[in-house]
């Protein structure tokens, strides 16, 4: 690996700093997924750099956020790790609490996959084939009912004939946002289940009643066939080694580095990999982001040069160890370098 070295400014910055103005370690929370990317990056950042090592925890993105804006000062985390965007409702929180500047941060992409165990059959499903088999309701003869499908080939008479069990993230995962919407939701309008739901969906605009609909998608089933994992990618994997007729939801990183336990479903047709996310084939990946305190840099030691190091090319470029633990490089990383030298904070939400 390159060995980095202190500007003059940040040596002055790190000689400056005390206990009394300052913690002498960053300390990140947040995402399970990101998780072990920042592990990689705070390790490498403490051999390189004169600073210790950041401290890195899990606990989910939406508890991250929550942590990050929980005020200014020592006291709080610097750094929130995601896989789903920041919402509004973060934002009005950490501005009640003081945080007013936020420094949003894309630095690569993951997807989803859907894997079992790597001895079970193969499995080749569609949005709709994970719609039918763990969504509340289902389409039969043109209305809704709800789903006793059993197994897999109930749902799709071509996948098959396995008991129905799905491990799928826990509300509190970033992860899950992108499963809702990029599985459920769009397995719920290819299936006319959604068609169904806005038919009698409640609203005073299309707008509203789409909403309406799409949450009503979103209800799984309760009867033991979809199962929320509220741990790690880890839990999930303990789980479906206990069961091994279990379909489980993992990130592709997690799962290019269990193939030996683990056998991937094609989503649509297209196989997950680095690069069917990369060229945009796959149809289940998202963004993965960190959020920074803009008022911590200049008084936490080292957060600049940590938020620097991290999305540089020598870690976060397709040539980087992060590309080689199973990121997909972001195309407009230049343009992220830049935003992150510069300070620049995020601006409203689209």
């Amino acid at each position: 690996m390159k060995l980095f070295k202190l500007t003059a400014s940040a040596l002055a910055m790190a000689a400056a700093a005390t206990a009394a103005d300052a913690r002498d370690q960053i300390q990140v929370t947040g995402s399970s997924t990101v998780l072990p990317y920042a592990t990689i990056v705070a390790e490498a950042f403490g051999e390189n750099f004169d600073f210790p090592s950041p401290v890195v925890e899990g606990g989910g993105s939406g508890a991250g956020r929550k942590k990050l804006c929980e005020g200014v000062g020592e006291t709080t985390v610097d750094i929130a790790n995601s896989s789903s965007r920041i919402s509004q409702s973060d934002i009005d929180l950490c501005k009640t609490n003081g945080v007013e500047e936020i420094m949003e941060v894309r630095f690569g992409y993951d997807g989803i996959v859907f894997a079992t165990a790597v001895d079970g059959p193969e499995f080749a499903l569609t949005q709709a084939d994970v719609y039918n088999a763990l969504a509340a309701k289902v389409v039969k003869d043109g209305a809704l009912v709800d789903n006793t499908n059993a197994t897999w080939a109930d749902a799709n008479a071509a996948l098959p004939a396995q008991a129905i069990l799905g491990l799928v993230p826990g509300t509190k995962h970033g992860t899950r946002e992108v499963f809702d919407t990029k599985v459920i939701i769009q397995g719920c309008k290819d299936s006319g289940a959604h068609d169904l739901y806005l038919a009698t969906a409640e609203g005073a605009d299309e707008k509203e009643k789409k909403a309406a609909a799409d949450k009503s998608c979103m209800e799984l089933r309760t009867d033991g066939k979809s199962v929320d994992i509220d741990g790690d990618y880890t839990e999930t994997l303990a789980r479906l080694d206990a069961d091994k007729t279990a379909v489980g939801v993992f990130g592709l990183s997690f799962y290019q580095n269990n193939t030996d336990k683990l056998r991937v479903a094609t989503m649509a047709g297209v196989v997950p990999s680095t690069e069917s996310i990369a060229s945009g084939d796959y149809p289940v990946s998202r963004p993965l982001y960190f959020y920074v305190k803009k008022a911590h840099i200049g008084v936490i030691p080292g957060l600049q040069e940590y938020i620097d190091f991290f999305v540089s090319d020598d870690m976060a470029g397709p040539d980087g160890p992060l590309a080689a633990y199973g990121l997909v490089s972001d195309p407009e990383l230049a343009a992220t370098q830049a935003a992150v030298a510069a300070g620049t904070p995020m601006g409203p939400l689209e």
